[in-house]
């Protein structure tokens, strides 16, 4: 039955009747589709009657002018019919640009592939490939208006854009294209207090994004917007995690305390996150304030769920703060759910990586090395090879290694160097005439916040030995897919390969639940279960385990697969019952 939320200059009115928003950021593409009907229903018993999700068009739409990719953890119809089914209502966030500490921003890579690509602008490029989104998007999204008997009650304009410019045209571009496209709800900007007059487009409902300071943050609102409903579409309950840093916290109390003003002063609220999740595979996003800094796979968020799924601390302390100005339901959530340990699990094959590398991509011959949007790559890595003339001592110099490149002479490790350090060279000794220089570059993640969005990845301009420019290279994309990884050749080992390689095991499970994969003990790479990319993992913490979604298990024997990028000091993994997100802040 189609129902109208309708912005009135005292608050929201759903149907005629007065409404608040009290909502949750769950993000379906972070969580196993098998397990969102859970959420969800945890959801509304917390006392939340809407939940607000972005749109990653990075993942719908990998290639230009492609078809939606809807399946699986995509299935963005499915979600929304859950939402339904649940009796909550949805706030729907299609960017085009989503921030989300996600990979881009949700931007696809292939919008680098130009030079002189404007994002986030009016640039007729850039506007073009937003235009054919929005056609494929929005027929989807129709059918899930409140207009039309669905859960999407509002959809918002653009993200937190008073963060990056003042250009109100390319925001009306931006409306008018949702317009077109049969949005009929209502819409809506956000912004943090300082950027609401950049941010904020004249004649759609402003909102507020803040984690602390609530009073001052919704009379910065006020002040902008006289009248019409107060909402902070934001507010912030904790926080990411990046590598190298430690797990960050927020005391459940001083968290509920402020949710208690922001419900207190009469505003409509949108936690973020109620259930942050997981960068699954290479999706993690990350940040550059003048240095590079990648977030890490777990997106925990601290959030009333955790990473699992299971109420923390925070769940109870809100919900009580709910009761207190809206109805809850007399239903208490769940118990946390039962998890599987299973300890000891042996990685006995192995397949080193340089010398399978002709199986996961094939190689691109050019006078320089080629970056991954030149290559129509999206994430994973880039194996770089050329041949050196000369023996002896050199020095290689790289101008722009985006984001770790490891290098190797004649299949020897050479040296690493990292964006995060601003390491531009290495030194070493060439062998032998005619030696085979590989370089292997990881995207660790495109910045997803900031000036910086227009982050190419690879080896970025030229590349010198001992001051003379290297030619005549190939580049080979190493995307890392399931299929890929199914070509890989294991064999047994007497002993670990040098250099990167990765390594098999497989593990049998009586009844599958959720676990953690532990991988103390190995240094950096990435994992997968039966195909499933977990994700990243790094002895630089703060995170030690991969969460394991139950319904990635099957009862029997399971693969587990580790890439390991340097050379593996053990032979095993465990699997464990608790997870391991490192020290907390003091």
């Amino acid at each position: 039955m189609p129902q109208e939320l309708r912005i009135e200059p005292d608050g929201f009115r759903l149907d005629g009747e007065p409404f608040r928003i009290i909502s949750g950021g769950l993000h379906y593409f972070r969580v196993h589709p098998e397990q969102w009907a859970d959420r969800l229903r945890k959801a509304r018993l917390m006392g939340l009657n809407t939940i607000d999700t972005y749109v990653p068009w990075n993942l719908h739409q990998p290639r230009p002018g492609a078809e939606l990719d809807l399946a699986g953890m995509l299935d963005l119809p499915r979600f929304l019919e859950l939402a339904a089914a649940e009796g909550l209502h949805v706030l729907l966030r299609p960017g085009p640009y989503i921030c989300a500490e996600w990979e881009g921003g949700g931007l696809p890579s292939w919008l680098l592939a130009r030079q002189d690509v404007r994002l986030r602008s009016n640039d007729a490029g850039y506007m073009a490939a937003v235009e054919d989104y929005f056609r494929a998007l929005l027929p989807v999204v129709a059918p899930h208006l409140a207009s039309n008997g669905g859960p999407v009650l509002a959809v918002q304009v653009e993200n937190e854009y008073g963060a990056y410019g003042d250009d109100t045209g390319h925001l009306r571009r931006i409306a008018d294209l949702l317009r077109d496209g049969g949005v009929d709800v209502p819409l809506f900007t956000c912004d943090q207090p300082g950027d609401l007059a950049r941010g904020a487009l004249p004649g759609v409902l402003a909102t507020v994004n803040l984690g602390s300071r609530a009073a001052a943050g919704l009379a910065a609102l006020r002040a902008h917007q006289p009248q019409g409903p107060l909402m902070v579409a934001e507010f912030w309950n904790g926080w990411f995690d990046r590598w190298g840093g430690v797990h960050v916290v927020r005391d459940a109390a001083d968290a509920a305390a402020e949710l208690d003003a922001v419900l207190a002063s009469g505003a409509s609220v949108n936690l973020y996150m109620f259930h942050g999740g997981t960068n699954f595979g290479f999706t993690n996003g990350a940040n550059d304030k003048h240095t590079y800094r990648p977030t890490v796979t777990s997106y925990d968020y601290d959030a009333p769920l955790d990473e699992a799924g299971d109420p923390t601390p925070k769940y109870a302390a809100f919900r009580e703060v709910i009761a207190r100005h809206a109805p809850v339901p007399d239903e208490a959530a769940p118990p946390p759910a039962k998890k599987l340990s299973v300890l000891g699990v042996t990685l006995d094959r192995t397949a080193p990586l340089l010398d399978g590398a002709p199986l996961l991509g094939d190689a691109v011959r050019g006078p320089r090395p080629l970056s991954m949007e030149e290559l129509g790559q999206d994430f994973g890595f880039v194996l770089y090879g050329t041949t050196l003339a000369e023996p002896g001592p050199a020095v290689l110099s790289l101008q722009d290694v985006r984001d770790r490149a490891q290098v190797f002479v004649d299949g020897q490790p050479a040296g690493v160097l990292e964006r995060e350090g601003h390491e531009p060279a290495v030194a070493f000794t060439v062998p032998r005439a005619g030696a085979r220089l590989e370089v292997l570059v990881e995207n660790q993640g495109r910045v997803n916040y900031g000036q910086a969005l227009h982050d190419r990845k690879g080896l970025l301009g030229e590349a010198r030995l001992d001051g003379a420019v290297l030619r005549d290279w190939t580049s080979r994309p190493l995307p890392l897919t399931a299929a890929s990884l199914e070509r890989l050749e294991f064999t047994a080992a007497d002993r670990p390969p040098v250099g990167p390689a990765f390594h098999r095991g497989v593990f049998d499970v009586e009844t599958p639940a959720d676990t953690y994969l532990d991988l103390t003990g190995w240094t950096k790479g990435n994992a997968w279960i039966n195909g499933f990319p977990l994700g990243r993992f790094w002895s630089r913490g703060p995170q030690a385990t991969l969460y394991v979604p139950a319904p990635v298990l099957r009862a029997g024997a399971n693969e587990v697969v580790v890439l390991e990028l340097h050379t593996a000091a053990r032979t095993t993994v465990a699997l464990r019952d608790t997870p391991d997100l490192g020290p907390e802040e003091e």
